[in-house]
């Protein structure tokens, strides 16, 4: 299969030793930064000179303890310096000024500027997103002293943009990825997808030292698509889901390093101001140019005011809108909840009340039945060596680059839509739950279907229908725990269409 990833996507494929070498462990790099640099320096025999490539990274990934000595070269030294980055920008409506804001460290817009002539030749890449990654440059533009006092503050010293450099150095085709997934088998393809996500497939078949491990009675390609279904998120609007797993899994490796169109909140304290939108800076928030929030460790996050984020929670769950005073916004990142089980709630396998733990704003039915799907994380192994890559694999940065821009396609829902049988008087969120689940595993696994008839029906019951089905299921079962008004009310039997 090998051979068949390297001739299907080319120089999309670099060569992962996670098992081996702790080079790229000791940089603390996210895994799309990391498999860009090895596009970069690997040869086509998956080689790199490590001297090399750390002189690349001390030259052009600073940390944010060299800010100060990067404004002394550039405010006091008069010199242009170059380095990769994170770049928003922000356009004046009253002035029509462009400015930029470096926010890993700590560099807002009211301190920069970009000029015209500069903002012509990196506009296109620079409004793809709220946040975009590449190589910048920056300089100085002083002060005019001869300016009255009022101008003075209008023209004061900023650091300008003077280069920008997109992170993506490669044309986006996202129809020469559906195409390529025609080359392999269902099974095949899940091991790419575990590539592209750092993991080694082939460590899914082995079992623990541990004879009465729950995780050995676990069918292999069980544990892979669980794995896989923490993905559903990425490539699907406004999916909401909650897993629990044991500790180990790697869920806040997946959610928080793998793509760099996420945003990964690990405990602590958590506002509506931050979530949604900030009165006092008039700034959105996080649900605002990400593809998924993810609360890690949901069971130690706090909110300063849980009657206030509970309402805005369920709007926004609900529509995607959500209301801060008088401001109305609209996003479509999806929300995940994280969090650990105990092994003797794990044992009852989603037959007993898992949220009971949960932070109290989290303990209203309303509230849960808001999100569509509950992953089962005690059916992934906890992480071992055998699970890491090592070998050739999709690069994730551009791995997740082609989940991004899947979510954009609504054929998908279409898709759904015809092969889907809903009975008569089903529940319209449960129904809309296990089409947008069903959804997400269609463009996940099967990104090469264009219509109904490019899948079995048998291959979408299985892979899609079924799975969404169990994942809702699991959380109307926990209403009923949460609420007596929802006991006892069975999941409607959904159908496929006949080939």
């Amino acid at each position: 299969m090998i051979d068949k990833l390297r001739n299907c996507f080319d120089e999309m494929v670099v060569y992962k030793d996670l098992k081996k070498s702790n080079f790229f462990s000791a940089l603390s790099l996210p895994s799309f930064m990391r498999d860009w640099l090895l596009k970069k320096f690997e040869d086509e025999n998956g080689r790199f000179d490590s001297d090399e490539l750390l002189r690349f990274v001390r030259t052009y990934l600073p940390r944010k303890d060299d800010w100060t000595a990067i404004k002394n070269q550039v405010i006091i030294e008069h010199e242009r310096v170059k380095f990769l980055a994170k770049v928003s920008v922000d356009i004046d409506i009253k002035t029509g000024g462009v400015s930029f804001a470096l926010p890993d460290f700590g560099l807002t817009s009211k301190d920069t500027i970009i000029e015209d002539s500069v903002w012509q030749t990196c506009k296109d890449d620079l409004v793809r997103g709220r946040e975009t990654w590449g190589i910048i440059e920056i300089g100085y533009r002083p002060s005019d002293n001869f300016n009255t006092e009022k101008s003075k503050e209008a023209n004061r010293g900023k650091i300008k943009l003077t280069a920008f450099n997109t992170f993506c150095p490669y044309t986006i085709d996202i129809e020469y990825y559906k195409n390529a997934r025609n080359e392999f088998s269902a099974s095949e393809w899940l091991d790419v997808l575990l590539g592209a996500i750092d993991y080694n497939a082939n460590g899914y078949s082995l079992t623990t030292s541990a004879p009465n491990d729950y995780i050995n009675k676990v069918d292999p390609e069980e544990k892979k698509l669980t794995m896989l279904t923490r993905l559903l998120s990425f490539v699907e609007k406004r999916l909401n889901l909650i897993e629990l797993a044991p500790k180990g899994t790697g869920k806040s490796y997946l959610f928080g390093r793998v793509s760099r169109f996420g945003w990964l909140s690990s405990g602590g304290s958590m506002s509506r101001a931050k979530m949604f939108y900030d009165q006092n800076k008039r700034a959105v928030g996080l649900v605002s140019g990400n593809d998924f929030i993810t609360l890690d460790e949901v069971q130690t996050i706090s909110f300063t005011d849980i009657d206030e984020m509970r309402a805005a929670l369920k709007g926004y769950l609900e529509s995607g809108i959500f209301t801060v005073g008088n401001y109305e916004g609209a996003a479509d990142a999806g929300v995940v909840l994280c969090g650990n089980i105990k092994k003797e709630t794990m044992d009852s396998d989603g037959y007993s009340n898992m949220f009971k733990e949960l932070p109290s704003v989290f303990h209203e039915s309303a509230l849960i039945e808001r999100f569509h799907g509950f992953i089962k994380g005690w059916n992934i192994p906890r992480m071992n060596d055998d699970l890491k890559i090592a070998g050739w694999a999709l690069n994730s940065e551009y791995f997740c680059s082609m989940l991004h821009e899947l979510r954009e396609d609504m054929s998908y829902r279409a898709v759904v839509d015809e092969l889907i049988e809903v009975p008569e008087a089903a529940d319209t969120r449960d129904t809309e739950a296990v089409k947008r689940i069903s959804t997400a595993y269609l463009k996940l696994l099967f990104p090469n279907v264009r219509s109904p008839g490019d899948i079995a029906s048998r291959e979408f019951k299985r892979y899609c229908l079924d799975r969404a089905r169990k994942m809702r299921d699991t959380i109307k079962y926990q209403l009923g725990e949460l609420d007596e008004e929802y006991r006892g009310k069975n999941m409607p039997v959904f159908g496929v269409r006949p080939d």
